[in-house]
């Protein structure tokens, strides 16, 4: 189950505080806890908290899948703006130029993260929360350091209301409203949880936070502050109940509610989430407790939450960087691998090939003197390429039992034209073709009469050749014929 435990860090600039939460019960079991302080060393910086948050998870050998952390109230500013959208989306597009124009500073040297506190059909009032760039990047890079990539960076007061809203809500009866007043050693939280109804499900919490002095008297400046929330307060139930927690133990509870005229009464932070006392033996404050325990929360809950690491400076990647290493790493072993058995199937090719080198460089010497390198002539190189031709189609014809004796065809060709030359004018004779193989001529065409086709027929006899077949026959008052011709033997 280790994989589902997340934790909790609740960081100021002197202290942190860390809860391991496991995934039993509505609000998460609390597995352990612990508290660290740099108020008394000599190198007070974010470096020295995160490493004394990391020998503390080793000494109680604390597993878990993912971090959050919730950010003290000294470290970021909280302001109301007005958002002329209604669309979740096109406010978080639009928001820093809100932002901007409301708090005439420059918004690049901020990091933001904001909540939607109401909407009609003017816009949207959002509760912005705003916080140095380089005060975030010291936390972050100390956290990282030590390998903790927290998913997210929260203003402290938004898990202080997740942690109320998880924990106390559900056993507070549902006539009035409960306001719930949490005074550390420095900051006083004051949180009042909305009542869902049909109509608002999704309502959120009225939140507010102020600072307390050294030498103020905490029970009349948290009426002050109470008599403010009590107007901020929508929704149309009244404030009946005033819950308290005073790190100091310095409030008169009593005096406290006869003065606002409503109940006041104390609750106990560590029992209400359930913490058992030698589990929270190590945790020096209750307040910070219950801060890192609503950042712990937060990843049970659905929904868009006020996270700084969503502004564009610096979003969480972490799975999407384990992701990718392990893509590249499967990248290398395929790629490695292919390799391997690509070398593998080309070896017998290498092996031929080297075997052929090895026969190239015995034989080289050999057939260096016929080799084509020595015709340094290109007209001797091409006339006894021509010479190689003709000698090949002798050869071809030969083995073909053709006759290849040229002068024999045109003494062939000679005698037919000469028995042509001398019966022309008496037949009338016309040609159509002669064709000529080496072992015999034939000649198709007519005369002007069967007689005079014989007279040609003793004509071509009597001129040393002799008629092998012939076939005749009239067509258009004319003797047709064709006739195959040899040479006396």
């Amino acid at each position: 189950m280790e994989s589902h435990n997340y934790l909790g860090i609740y960081i100021s600039k002197d202290t942190a505080t860390a809860v391991c939460l496991g995934p039993q019960g509505k609000g998460g079991k609390v597995l352990d806890c612990f508290s660290v302080s740099i108020e008394d060393r000599e190198q007070a910086n974010m470096q020295t908290l995160a490493s004394l948050l990391a020998q503390g998870c080793i000494e109680r050998k604390l597993k878990f899948s993912e971090v959050a952390v919730a950010l003290d109230c000294a470290m970021f500013m909280q302001h109301s703006v007005h958002s002329e959208f209604s669309d979740p989306k096109r406010i978080a597009a639009t928001v820093k130029f809100d932002t901007e124009e409301a708090l005439a500073t420059d918004i690049a040297d901020v990091a933001l993260a904001f909540e939607i506190a109401s909407s009609d059909e003017t816009g949207s009032d959002l509760t912005v929360f705003t916080a140095q760039r380089e005060v975030l990047t010291d936390v972050l890079v100390a956290l990282q350091e030590y390998n903790f990539d927290p998913v997210a960076i929260e203003p402290d007061v938004n898990c202080l209301s997740r942690f109320i809203c998880r924990n106390v809500t559900s056993a507070e009866p549902e006539q009035g409203q409960t306001l719930f007043g949490i005074l550390s050693r420095r900051s006083g939280y004051l949180v009042a949880p909305p009542i869902p109804t049909e109509e608002s499900s999704q309502a959120v919490s009225t939140v507010r936070t102020f600072l307390l002095g050294a030498t103020q008297d905490r029970g009349n400046q948290l009426s002050r502050e109470v008599l403010v929330t009590t107007a901020l307060v929508e929704g149309g139930e009244p404030i009946r109940c005033l819950k308290v927690f005073d790190s100091a133990g310095a409030i008169d509870y009593r005096q406290l509610g006869e003065k606002l005229g409503i109940e006041a009464d104390e609750i106990d932070l560590f029992g209400v989430a359930g913490t058992e006392p030698q589990t929270a033996g190590d945790c020096t404050n209750a307040v910070d407790f219950a801060l890192a325990c609503g950042a712990a929360l937060s990843h049970w809950q659905k929904g868009r939450s006020i996270n700084f690491r969503s502004d564009d400076f610096s979003p969480f990647q972490g799975k999407t960087l384990r992701l990718q290493r392990a893509l590249k790493f499967a990248a290398v072993c395929v790629t490695i691998l292919f390799i391997a058995a690509g070398l593998c199937f080309q070896r017998p090719l290498f092996d031929a090939n080297r075997d052929a080198g090895n026969l190239r460089s015995r034989f080289a010497k050999d057939y260096s003197d016929v080799a084509l390198e020595k015709l340094s002539d290109k007209a001797k190189m091409k006339d006894a390429v021509k010479k190689l031709s003709n000698i090949k189609r002798l050869i071809e014809s030969k083995s073909k039992g053709l006759d290849t004796d040229e002068t024999s065809v045109s003494s062939k060709l000679t005698l037919v034209l000469a028995a042509f030359n001398k019966c022309a004018p008496q037949t009338n004779l016309n040609i159509k073709s002669i064709t000529i193989s080496p072992k015999s001529i034939t000649v198709s065409g007519d005369t002007s009469s069967r007689q005079t086709r014989q007279k040609l027929s003793d004509t071509i006899r009597g001129g040393g050749l002799e008629i092998v077949k012939i076939d005749y026959g009239e067509k258009g008052g004319r003797e047709v014929f064709n006739m195959m011709l040899a040479t006396s033997k």
